[in-house]
Formats: structure tokens, C-alpha cells, sequence
């Protein structure tokens, strides 16, 4: 993906803010989870373009925290958002 798509995407990833409040690391939380270190830094990163719902339970409920608190939706140019 072009950096340019990357940084005009219109979801932001707030994980590693959860991760720092919780004193946690992105391998502890891949561990209790149950998803690889590479899929959670992928999203970290804001690279993913989707993330199962099962997943994002499971984040939720190891962090304590709303999907919100996680993901946030941003007013992005519509020219550069790929289509689904």
C-alpha cells in the first residue's frame, strides 16, 4: 500500500496507548489473545483492512475496554479510502 493510502486512512488504531495505560506488550497481549504478534502489529500499525470480531472481543476483554477505546473513525478524502 502506498504510504500516502496508509496515512489518509479513516480508522486510527489507538493500541498502543491501551498497551502503555495497561503496562502491557504487544507479545502479552498476542498470548491472551491467541493471534500472532505479526496480525497485532499489523493492526497496531493501521496496515489491517479488517479485524474479526471474535479478535476484537478478545482484545477488548484482556485490555477491559470498549471497541471504541481501541478503533476511532476519522473524516478521510475519499479519492485515496480503497473500496472494500
Amino acid at each position: 500500500m502506498p504510504a500516502e493510502a496508509n496515512e489518509n486512512r479513516a480508522i486510527d488504531v489507538h493500541l498502543d496507548r491501551l498497551l502503555a495505560e495497561r503496562g502491557m506488550t504487544l507479545t502479552e497481549l498476542a498470548a491472551a489473545v491467541g493471534v500472532t504478534n505479526v496480525n497485532l502489529s499489523i493492526l497496531k500499525n493501521g496496515r489491517a483492512k479488517a479485524i474479526r470480531f471474535t479478535t476484537l472481543t478478545s482484545i477488548c476483554h484482556v485490555l477491559d475496554c470498549q471497541p471504541g477505546d481501541l478503533l476511532s473513525y476519522r473524516e478521510a478524502d475519499d479519492s485515496t479510502i480503497e473500496p472494500a
